[in-house]
């Protein structure tokens, strides 16, 4: 299996199909629009901040991703596509995107061992059961996944004992465990104190130099690490701005996105929102 290393080479847009290609996506839940004519490509290794309101549709773009949420077709064509391809088993699309979200380590309180969490990954599921077969390959593997994320030191330790901090970077294990060619972070940092958030925002860091995409979901802009450079802003479904950081994250783009005054602020690589 392939080992994480910080400085893996990673190929250019132009030799590979794009990571995710969304064009003229229209999404409906509850009789309502949640994404409305969404387009947009993102690159493989290309690492990426998506930012809006609540209830502005980030999650629902995520979950759009993931085949959870089903496109309506479109008159002017839909495309939807992955690596290149438009259709996939969700099984093994789990394994091209690893995902951690706040919701999937309120499931994981439970009696479940660090390593079982990191396992469980290679079977979609919460915890390990007995009808999976855990292979010494697949254990090698979460071992070396919990080396890379710095927290050998809690393998055999229960989730629930553990810190919320400590926990999240458990959560990042199970989705890096299958190697995948992005990691999804959905409001990632949300319930972290200072400390916890700077540890994990240090470790997505380390993630990101290792090759793999960043797809980061927030409202906060503290969340977006320096290697991202590119922002997506979202709001009532549709994609509001996309471009470069440095020209997207400016006070009237931001006061315009929340409609309220806000004055962004840059210091030691990270935007701070000020109102």
């Amino acid at each position: 299996m392939v080992k994480m290393t910080q400085n893996m080479d990673f190929p250019g847009k132009t030799d590979s199909p794009s990571l995710l290609e969304l064009k003229n996506v229209t999404v409906v839940r509850g009789g309502r629009k949640i994404l409305d004519s969404v387009s947009l490509s993102i690159g493989q290794g290309e690492h990426v901040a998506i930012i809006g309101p609540n209830g502005s549709g980030k999650s629902s773009l995520i979950k759009t991703f993931t085949k959870e949420y089903h496109p309506i077709a479109a008159v002017d064509g839909l495309v939807m596509n992955i690596m290149g391809k438009g259709t996939w088993n969700v099984f093994e699309l789990r394994k091209l995107l690893g995902i951690v979200s706040g919701d999937l380590q309120q499931t994981y309180y439970r009696q479940v061992s660090v390593l079982d969490v990191v396992l469980s990954g290679f079977f979609s599921s919460i915890g390990i059961y007995y009808n999976h077969k855990v292979t010494p390959e697949m254990e090698t593997r979460a071992r070396e996944v919990l080396e890379f994320l710095e927290i050998s030191h809690l393998t055999d330790r229960l989730i629930s004992e553990l810190s919320s901090g400590e926990a999240r970077r458990v959560l990042i294990g199970r989705a890096l465990v299958h190697d995948p060619e992005a990691l999804i972070l959905d409001e990632p940092a949300n319930s972290l104190d200072l400390k916890a958030l700077h540890s994990f925002r240090e470790i997505v860091r380390k993630i990101a130099g290792s090759g793999k995409s960043i797809i980061l979901v927030t409202h906060t802009l503290e969340d977006i690490i320096p290697e991202i450079n590119r922002v997506i802003l979202i709001r009532n479904g549709k994609i509001f701005m996309d471009g470069k950081k440095q020209e997207i994250l400016t006070d009237a783009n931001l006061s315009e996105l929340f409609s309220l005054p806000i004055e962004v602020v840059k210091k030691n690589g990270y935007y701070q929102a000020l109102i």
